[in-house]
């Protein structure tokens, strides 16, 4: 019965993509990030692998007769770069008022064990953790592989004490054997400043608290990482929801510091990223809500960031956490621009973007500054619109836009950088993705053209790879 009703569930997917084709193809619709079919998108309500598909869950907020409805939405993919939106898991919310930003991060993880004993079916549970806007944390659980959730009967899982606390991320910690929920908790009744609180349980359901991190902010994550390099030597990573991290160790009850703080990303429209539960091959693949763009006369609102594969980096300047899209972005790879070995003066008659135009394009790019005093790449420019201008000043060692300046040193001399360029954002990955930029942009529609330049003296490209990109979604 479970397979008839599965099977029934795919072809409503089928007909339903059918019928939706021309909402994929939208003025600012990104092509090949995901955004919802409609209305607002808001922070991840978990992120988990299982079976072959990659599942996402993110708020999908509505208002309707002024009732603000709070959708957990659900969408599956195999490759992390083609999303089929599947109907909204179950609703967190309905109550008057306009949209807010109420909606608080999550976690999802698939509870292979049957630990919590809420199994009644062959397919193994899917669990979420999420938060209410009393500060309760409460639990939802499917037993189809995410097609139809009921609310734990028990909920709260852990009841507010009187102050702000939400966005829980739950993990499995080997060493001890204990499942961990680290939660964002404003203040603590012991006078502690705010930060995040790690409880512990053996079943998922009844949590114990164990200790208390001060100085972070909401939506935290944390994971375990292979040092590269090393096939043996693992650090934890702690982040808040701006992207600010550290380094350090994680015993199952407290983590112990290695590192100050530092920044991951240093765009405005990072936000509430979410590391994969139990990722193939043991990779570390992030994803974030790149928060506060604009989508003009748009049926939806907001998206998400490139998934990233993450890898720990020892430099000369300690620890640093490094990102890289993942590499199945690269099988949207339509027209391709190839060059090596260039020297580049000022002017833009030696453009060597020129012929590569596109609303969706990659860029990849080795420069040695030379005498430079300043070199960039300029994204959807026309003649209609001057672009966006991604500028590195090599005196003032900045690499600056859309008014986000991100300090950027050569490393023997060069500048790295990863560019992605969709319909709504740009996203810059820095030196093998040591530090990097997301921020949204509503260019001109139609003006595709691409440009490098250089300022003042002279810019020697050692290998520059630019691709237009076909979209992700079904063909129009």
């Amino acid at each position: 019965m479970k397979y008839l009703i599965y099977s029934l569930f795919l072809l409503f997917l089928l007909v339903s993509a059918k019928s939706d084709k021309k909402l994929y193809n939208e003025k600012y619709r990104p092509q090949f990030h995901f955004s919802p079919e409609k209305n607002w998108l808001f922070e991840s309500g978990g992120f988990l692998y299982y079976h072959g598909e990659y599942h996402l869950f993110f708020h999908n907020v509505s208002v309707t007769d002024k009732i603000y409805s709070d959708q957990l939405g659900h969408a599956v993919s195999k490759d992390l770069i083609h999303w089929q939106q599947l109907p909204n898991a179950f609703t967190q919310e309905e109550k008057a008022g306009p949209i807010s930003s109420q909606s608080r991060s999550g976690s999802a993880i698939v509870d292979t064990l049957n630990v919590s004993g809420l199994q009644s079916k062959d397919e193994k549970p899917m669990l979420i953790f999420y938060s209410d806007s009393i500060g309760n944390q409460n639990l939802a659980v499917s037993q189809d592989k995410g097609i139809t959730w009921d609310k734990y009967v028990k909920n709260p899982i852990i009841s507010n004490t009187g102050m702000t606390s939400c966005d829980p991320k739950v993990f499995y910690h080997a060493p001890t054997g204990k499942w961990i929920l680290a939660l964002f908790r404003s203040r603590m009744e012991n006078g502690q400043k705010g930060g995040i609180s790690f409880y512990n349980s053996p079943d998922l359901l009844h949590w114990k608290h164990s200790s208390h991190l001060e100085g972070f902010t909401a939506c935290p994550d944390i994971f375990e990482i292979t040092v590269e390099g090393s096939s043996i030597e693992k650090k934890w990573v702690i982040l808040s929801g701006d992207g600010e991290y550290k380094v350090g160790q994680f015993n199952g009850i407290t983590f112990h510091p290695e590192t100050n703080l530092q920044k991951l990303d240093f765009g405005k429209n990072f936000y509430a990223s979410r590391t994969l539960f139990n990722a193939p091959h043991e990779k570390v693949i992030q994803i974030a809500w790149m928060r506060g763009g604009e989508f003009p006369d748009m049926a939806f609102n907001g998206q998400m960031s490139i998934p990233t594969e993450l890898t720990l980096r020892s430099t000369k300047k300690g620890m640093i956490l490094c990102r890289k899209p993942i590499g199945a972005l690269s099988g949207l790879n339509e027209k391709e621009i190839h060059k090596k070995d260039k020297n580049l003066i000022p002017g833009i008659k030696g453009n060597l973007l020129s012929g590569l135009k596109g609303d969706a394009v990659t860029i990849k790019a080795i420069l040695h500054l030379k005498s430079a005093d300043s070199f960039g790449f300029i994204v959807r420019s026309g003649k209609t619109a001057n672009g966006t201008d991604i500028h590195y000043d090599t005196g003032k060692r900045i690499l600056d836009v859309n008014g986000v300046k991100m300090p950027l040193e050569p490393i023997d001399g060069k500048i790295e950088l990863e560019i992605l360029v969709d319909r709504s954002s740009i996203e810059i990955f820095a030196n093998h993705g040591e530090s990097g930029i997301s921020t949204c942009f509503s260019p001109v529609h139609g003006e595709e053209d691409m440009i490098l330049y250089t300022q003042g003296g002279e810019l020697f490209v050692e290998s520059l790879e630019a691709h237009s990109l076909k979209s992700a979604w079904p063909v129009k």
